[in-house]
């Protein structure tokens, strides 16, 4: 058994493209995640588009079935929905999750974001299969993967995802902004220390083989962002430190921030896993077209 992870969507807030985030890519959140009997779609942000393109050119007319996993229904995270080729076509079965049995909400305002004042296209006009579905009340097992899902701490409220295939696991929580976790805020002024988060978020990410974390500020750039959803990059680390994860992708970019600033983030990253004895984590920034497997 495996698990197959592409990133097709890295940025924050809004799609940034142009020559200074080449490197890195500038479509909002979209993450793709694959085992041998399911196939997942964290968010619907821009990069939603490239996905579609590619999975229409391998189902070659083919039924393809999709679930799709919304973290939240801020428009950098479903503006891709639109765009996705394949729910255009009648071989396409496309499942939409909340949480509890009754709960339609990212449904409706899939279809919302559909109506004629915002697009040319009508939801019920779409030839896809696009159904409500939910998790149980937080996990369920969807073909040959456990998933579970977690609130975290963002305006409006957001949703981290756990991908479990046997012994491999992936955790996708973006827009969670970790540094009003801190148990003990002190600690956020301490480098040498790690910083104390919540037991129940440690544990619904211990022993991870990837953590996908927002890590959109750097610790520059936080002060003057606080309150606004997104963590500092580095505080991501503690999160990894603390539970054990094998490797972590920091992911949902600040627009305004060039390939070289993610760059320059990621390595501060780097040094803080090796201050507090983290040698053995993986640390990465997520950039549009990587691909891993486990």
């Amino acid at each position: 058994m495996s698990m197959f992870v592409k990133f097709w969507g890295v940025r924050g807030s809004i799609p940034t493209p142009g020559p200074s985030t080449r490197r890195y890519g500038g479509n909002t959140s979209c993450v793709e995640v694959r085992t041998p009997e399911a196939h997942f779609i964290c968010d619907a942000g821009s990069g939603m588009r490239e996905l579609g393109l590619a999975l229409s050119r391998t189902a070659n007319g083919k039924p393809l079935t999709s679930h799709l996993m919304l973290s939240h229904a801020h428009w950098d995270h479903i503006q891709g929905f639109p765009f996705f080729g394949p729910v255009y076509s009648p071989t396409t079965t496309l499942r939409v999750y909340g949480t509890d049995p009754g709960d339609d909400r990212f449904f409706r305002l899939l279809s919302g974001q559909m109506g004629s004042d915002y697009f040319p296209v009508q939801f019920s006009d779409l030839a896809g299969r696009v159904v409500s579905d939910h998790l149980n009340g937080g996990c369920r097992v969807v073909g040959d993967t456990e998933v579970s899902v977690l609130p975290v701490c963002h305006p409006g409220g957001s949703l981290s995802y756990r991908f479990r295939l046997g012994d491999r696991m992936v955790v996708y929580s973006t827009d969670n902004e970790l540094d009003l976790l801190i148990e003990n805020p002190e600690d956020a002024h301490r480098p040498e220390v790690l910083r104390r988060l919540p037991e129940d978020l440690v544990s619904f990410v211990r022993g991870a083989d990837l953590l996908i974390a927002d890590g959109q500020y750097t610790d520059v750039e936080y002060p003057n962002r606080v309150n606004w959803g997104h963590s500092r990059a580095s505080t991501c680390i503690d999160l990894a430190l603390a539970a054990g994860v094998k490797q972590v992708a920091i992911f949902h970019h600040d627009p305004m921030q060039s390939d070289a600033d993610v760059e320059a983030k990621i390595q501060g990253c780097r040094r803080r896993a090796a201050l507090l004895q983290g040698s053995a984590l993986s640390v990465f920034g997520a950039r549009e077209g990587v691909e891993l497997r486990f």
